[in-house]
C-alpha cells in the first residue's frame, strides 16, 4: 500500500518491484527464443529480428499489393532500428493489419506496403508506449526513420486511425495467436 512519509506525503518506498505483466521474464525469454533474437538476455528487444523483417515484407507485400513503394527488408530493417520497433510493436500492427483485411479491404488496396508497415508499427508503438510524459512518440521522428516528412506522417496516421475506425484495443489474447503464428 502507499505509505506517508515524515512530511504525510505519499511515498512509495514500501513497494516491491513491479511488473505491468505477470509473468512478463518468461514472455520475454519466449519472444528472444522463438522469434530469434539471440540468448544473450542483456540484448534488448528494440527492432525486429532477421526472421521477423522478413515475416513482415512477405505479409505487407501481400496485404498492400500496390506496386509503388513496395516494403523491402532493408527498409525494415532501417526503419525498426532508428525506431527501436520491439516485437510487441509488431504483433500489435499486425492485429490492426488483420483487421483491416476484414474491416476495410479497401484501405489496403490505396495504400503501399512501405506506408502500411511505417504506420501500422507507429500505430502500435504509441498505443503500447506513448504515455504522454516521459515516454513519448512523435510523428516526426517516425517519418525521419521512415524517410518522409511530417505532414505526410500526420495523412498517414489519420487515414489510418479512419480505416480502422479507431478500434485499437486489442485483447491480450489476440497478441498471444499472433504470437504463436509467428512462432510456427
Amino acid at each position: 500500500e502507499l505509505l506517508l512519509d515524515e512530511e504525510g506525503t505519499f511515498s512509495l518506498t514500501g513497494f516491491q518491484e513491479f511488473t505491468f505483466l505477470p509473468r512478463h521474464q518468461q514472455l520475454s525469454e519466449r519472444v528472444r527464443k522463438r522469434l530469434y533474437y539471440g540468448w544473450d538476455k542483456d540484448c534488448s528487444l528494440d527492432n525486429l529480428s532477421s526472421p521477423v523483417a522478413d515475416i513482415a515484407v512477405e505479409l505487407l507485400q501481400k496485404v498492400a499489393p500496390s506496386p509503388i513503394r513496395r516494403l523491402q527488408k532493408k527498409y525494415v530493417s532501417h526503419v525498426s532500428r532508428e525506431a527501436c520497433i520491439s516485437p510487441c510493436s509488431m504483433m500489435l500492427a499486425l492485429v490492426y493489419i488483420e483487421r483491416l483485411r476484414h474491416r476495410n479491404p479497401e484501405y489496403l488496396q490505396q495504400i503501399s506496403s512501405s506506408d502500411l508497415f511505417l504506420i501500422s508499427m507507429m500505430v502500435a508503438s504509441k498505443y503500447l508506449y506513448d504515455e504522454g510524459e516521459e515516454e513519448e512518440v512523435f510523428n516526426d521522428e517516425w517519418g525521419a526513420a521512415g524517410k518522409v516528412d511530417v505532414q505526410t506522417m500526420n495523412t498517414l496516421e489519420m487515414n489510418f486511425l479512419s480505416a480502422i475506425d479507431w478500434s485499437l484495443y486489442t485483447d491480450p489474447r489476440e497478441l498471444f495467436e499472433v504470437l504463436t503464428w509467428l512462432e510456427g
